[in-house]
């Protein structure tokens, strides 16, 4: 099963607010997911983003990919630098 790490749109209409998830990739956007591991909210001022550090290092370690923006975002807040350190401690 090949596993992705992405955005679920919520929110009203011209109001987005997505939630981190992490899903089966044949899964839809919007459909069935494993677990939700954080949110972003691009129309507040900064951009909010929440993400479960531990949550995403682990899916991350179990070989999930996450999508473009996903990785920005992960970029962005650091969760690559600790997946990282937590490879070179195994």
């Amino acid at each position: 099963m090949a596993v992705k790490i992405r955005l679920k749109r919520m929110g009203a209409k011209k109001n987005p607010f997505y939630r981190i998830v992490v899903a089966d990739s044949r899964s839809p956007r919007n459909g069935r997911f494993i677990e939700e591991i954080g949110y972003y909210n691009p129309l507040a001022e900064p951009k909010t983003v929440k993400v479960d550090d531990e949550k995403a290092v682990k899916w991350l370690t179990n070989g999930a990919k996450p999508t473009d923006t996903v990785e920005r975002l992960f970029k962005e807040n650091g969760i690559y630098d600790k997946w990282n350190e937590n490879k070179e401690q195994q």
